[in-house]
């Protein structure tokens, strides 16, 4: 050993000083990557349980994954992708496709951002992944859980939580959307408040210095906890020397006098009636692994490039393409309804943007897992998909009859908190 490090520190002396300083340089990068990687891996992923085999073999099939706890738990951090989390975690791709094929009727794991959590359980015995969990918030998780045979299957738990009102005001300082986000508001806020005064106000150049705003937003709670869930109920603008209004009330918003903000919804997103190829069936079966796999929309069968038309004024929230999916976009209206279009061939909306009924904001295609050409079309319901061919839409387009005496009730009452809290 001595004449190693003898060896070792003759060569050493004999390297150039250029050398000694790139292989210096050299070892501390390694070093700091190193602990960089340590540092985030310790920050995102919990250590493994140690769970015995017995601990698991006596617990019910129905309850055992939720009575353990998961085995890894990863905090969703910017820049992270889904089969980076896989590989670092080590389990197969070939099990995050099987989940993703899954995940097709919900698109959940399509929309995780910074802060989100992922759940992971394990087989004790085979050390297969047994069960996942999404926990968007303390009420919205989604589970995935591997059934007899192959593949997973899905559940969406939805808490109802409770609400609870908050005023937020201020004058506009410099940009509308700079003074609501120093007011408190969210961007999801903002854009529902932009969205629905779209035709009445210019949001970019409408405003001036001294402009004001009051909001009643309601906020989620479950066990006490804010689960970062927000609604707006009322707005009031004093934008020159104009008072513009909008108040939440049976899922639409109307202004102070009671009428409609929101046009009422298309039930169809195309101009002409295409043929229905696949109904509504939250319950439908695989047809060889007999694993229920919903298909939570309508399909239409419409040729590649037939043009697809909002079915309502909203704001996009997702325009981009998924491996099953394909290129697809899904469109939040108001505080209850999305709606999303699949196995487009083209979208003409980008995330954010502010759309109204019977825009024209794609083409069908074949894009993602497709049987063949054909529009897939589903809404959704706070969260929950629905029969779009048959279910309730919001089609009142003003205040009348004996709906107006609660209706005022709740202008006066939220008019009030409103001004009380004006700047």
């Amino acid at each position: 050993m001595r004449q190693l490090l003898l060896s070792a520190d003759q060569f050493w002396s004999s390297l150039p000083k250029l050398h000694k300083l790139l292989s210096s340089v050299l070892a501390i990068m390694v070093f700091l990557l190193l602990l960089l990687s340590s540092q985030t891996a310790e920050r995102n992923v919990r250590l493994p349980l140690q769970i015995s085999e017995a601990e698991f073999g006596d617990m019910t099939a129905d309850n055992s994954q939720r009575a353990r706890l998961a085995d890894y738990e990863y905090e969703i951090a910017k820049g992270d992708v889904l089969s980076g989390i896989f590989d670092t975690l080590r389990i197969p791709q070939k099990t995050m496709y099987e989940i993703l094929e899954t995940d097709l009727a919900v698109l959940a794991l399509d929309t995780l951002k910074p802060g989100n959590k992922l759940s992971f359980w394990l087989d004790p015995a085979s050390r297969e992944l047994s069960k996942l969990e999404i926990e968007f918030s303390l009420a919205h998780r989604v589970t995935y859980v591997r059934a007899p045979g192959k593949g997973f299957e899905y559940n969406v738990t939805i808490l109802p939580g409770d609400w609870q009102e908050e005023v937020l005001s201020g004058e506009v300082r410099g940009s509308f959307y700079l003074s609501a986000k120093r007011s408190g508001l969210t961007a999801g806020d903002i854009m529902s408040i932009s969205a629905l005064f779209k035709n009445k106000l210019n949001f970019n150049k409408g405003f001036r210095a001294g402009d004001q705003f009051q909001v009643v937003r309601a906020k989620q709670m479950v066990d006490g906890q804010e689960t970062g869930e927000t609604r707006v109920e009322a707005v009031r603008i004093l934008n020159r020397k104009r008072e513009l209004t909008a108040f939440l009330y049976k899922d639409s918003y109307y202004d102070e006098t009671g009428t409609g903000l929101e046009r009422a919804f298309s039930r169809y997103p195309l101009k002409k009636r295409y043929r229905i190829s696949s109904p509504f069936n939250p319950k439908r079966r695989h047809p060889v692994t007999r694993l229920i796999r919903p298909h939570n929309g309508t399909d239409f069968a419409t040729p590649i490039g037939t043009p697809i038309y909002s079915t309502g004024d909203g704001v996009v929230i997702e325009s981009k393409r998924h491996p099953y999916a394909g290129i697809y976009i899904k469109i939040r209206h108001g505080q209850k309804y999305k709606t999303r279009y699949l196995h487009l061939s083209k979208s003409y909306v980008r995330k954010g943007q502010t759309v109204s009924r019977g825009q024209k904001i794609a083409l069908s295609g074949n894009t993602g897992r497709s049987t063949g050409p054909h529009l897939h079309y589903e809404l959704h319901i706070n969260n929950r998909p629905v029969n779009a061919m048959s279910a309730d839409i919001p089609i009142m387009t003003e205040i009348e009859g004996r709906e107006r005496k609660p209706f005022k009730a709740k202008v006066a009452k939220e008019l009030a908190l409103m001004k009380a809290n004006a700047s």
